[in-house]
């Protein structure tokens, strides 16, 4: 096939797996921008729903571990991107890796894809791998699978991405901005080569035109080789901070690393550790081979600072369009909402609560979806905070998650512990909680009208318990809803007030009902 010909005539026809999370996010409307044609596989296609690109590709529903899902959504594709993994997950994920990946590669061929992109994880050189940490050497497995099967494979190895959003850059950040004075474990002194997102969606961009026999894997990364004491140190520079004072100890293992950068960042120890092992071993590139087939130009490969600068911009400007966050948590819930009244999957427990509100729906609006984050909670901010640190103690995320966006929220939007699971504009916002419970629990917020024409608040909350412990659970806690739930929907209320008297606006006149209407009692 002569892909620059196809694509120049029309585009490749493109699946991207993990459209949800940070990278894929990000490369949809890049595939879209270049002339090609784009499905995603998700397992909750509701998630991509509000994406800025959502109207312009196909979404098939389904799991790279399911062959099914994945030969359906293979039909008549030429790349197919691969871009999951099984980063944060429990005992067991190498097997998981390796089953989807096998599965993947097995219907690409059965499908007649042309080429499989794959982004993993830059590896030492030198290192057997059996010494490096699980989460790379599972990345090195995938890539090797892809690059055995007979579909041509670009396997693109990357080490620490920066960018607004990723894993990588929020740890570097947070790290560097809370602790002007750090005690850090030896990691920080190995040489890592760090590149720009713009380049890793540029790279994965450009492989969908490469020739059929290119069949290899390509070492990608920026043009400065620096350790993560010096990436601490320049990033203060470029955010304008005063000079760190960075001592490295040998004392802090893996374990320990991971508690202590979820302990100061928003990133939890299920993500930190992978990321921190990665750090043990020198990663820097090998070959820049890259450079024959998607070629530099002027700028690019981005320098450390320049893509610190980009990235810092993007936090202030509030134009983060992805984050590490995106993709929904390994082993979260995914079960159906139960509906009342004829669900029928167990006890469902319920807190519900509405208030009238001297506000119009749309002042009541703005402060519904502006929940969370740096906005809080509305309610006892040291319970929500205790609950935080609990969650962060049993390795769940806690509430330093935080918001992509200040004002808007889209389907699938991180929020502190929860997730945005439905958004109705001016109606609902349907939360979905990711903290550790034993049970699945949900927040639902309503910004009604009442039948005299007034603004009402609407508010409810769902546990449905597992096994006894999730019963206890739930009536221990109850004694608290009144204080929690019921001050939260007092004081939305009142801060929707408190906006309309701000904008120097009346509360919405009452409806005058005429007899026989609804709700007149006729």
């Amino acid at each position: 096939m002569d892909t620059d010909r196809t694509a120049k005539a029309g585009g490749l026809h493109c699946l991207v797996t993990g459209a949800s999370g940070y990278i894929g996010g990000r490369l949809v409307p890049e595939l879209l921008k270049a002339g090609h044609r784009v499905r995603c596989l998700a397992r909750t296609p509701g998630k991509l729903r509000d994406h800025p690109w959502a109207g312009a590709v196909e979404v098939a529903k389904g799991d790279v571990t399911d062959a099914d899902s994945v030969a359906a959504a293979l039909g008549g594709i030429d790349v197919a991107y691969y871009l999951v993994h099984a980063l944060g997950t429990g005992s067991g994920f190498e097997e998981t890796d390796r089953r989807a990946a096998r599965t993947f590669a097995e219907q690409a061929r059965a499908a007649g894809v042309r080429r499989v992109v794959y982004l993993g994880g830059l590896t030492p050189r030198g290192v057997p791998e059996r010494e490096l940490s699980p989460h790379l050497r599972s990345r090195a497995e995938v890539g090797r699978i892809f690059l055995e099967s007979p579909v041509p494979a670009t396997v693109l190895r990357a080490a620490v991405v920066i960018g607004s959003g990723s894993a990588s850059f929020e740890m570097l950040r947070y790290l560097t901005e809370r602790l002007p004075v750090m005690v850090t474990p030896s990691w920080v002194r190995t040489p890592v080569q760090p590149i720009g997102v713009r380049d890793v969606l540029r790279y994965l961009v450009g492989s969908a035109t490469m020739p059929d026999d290119v069949n290899r894997a390509f070492d990608i990364g920026g043009p400065d080789v620096l350790t993560y004491r010096e990436m601490m140190r320049r990033y203060a520079v470029v955010a304008g901070l005063p000079r760190r004072l960075i001592v490295p100890v040998p004392v802090l293992t893996p374990g320990l690393s991971s508690h202590w950068v979820g302990l100061v960042t928003p990133v939890p120890a299920s993500i930190a550790r992978p990321l921190t092992e990665s750090l043990r071993h020198e990663v820097v590139c090998q070959e820049h081979e890259i450079a024959r087939y998607v070629p530099d130009s002027p700028g690019h490969p981005l320098p450390f600072d320049d893509a610190v600068a980009l990235a810092l911009r993007r936090v202030r400007e509030a134009q983060v369009a992805t984050r590490w966050s995106s993709a929904g948590l390994p082993g979260a819930p995914s079960d159906p909402l139960p509906t009342d009244p004829d669900w029928a999957g167990g006890s469902l427990y319920v807190d519900e609560r509405q208030r009238t509100v001297e506000a119009s729906r749309p002042a009541l609006w703005k402060v519904i979806e502006g929940i969370g984050g740096e906005n809080g909670w509305y309610s006892f901010p040291l319970a929500w905070a205790v609950r935080g640190r609990l969650d962060r103690f049993v390795g769940g995320v806690g509430l330093r998650r935080g918001r992509r966006d200040a004002e808007r929220l889209r389907a699938g939007d991180s929020l502190d512990f929860w997730r945005v699971e439905e958004i109705e504009t001016a109606h609902l916002l349907r939360l979905r909680a990711e903290m550790r419970l034993p049970g699945l629990a949900w927040l639902e917020m309503y910004a009604e009208e009442d039948d005299e024409g007034r603004t009402r608040y609407r508010q409810r909350a769902l546990f449905h318990p597992r096994g006894l412990f999730g019963h206890a659970y739930w009536w221990s806690v109850s004694p608290f809803h009144a204080l929690v739930f019921g001050g939260m929907a007092r004081n939305i209320t009142r801060a929707a007030a408190e906006e309309m008297s701000a904008r120097g606006e009346n509360p919405p006149p009452e409806r005058v009902r005429r007899p026989g209407s609804p709700g007149s009692g006729s």
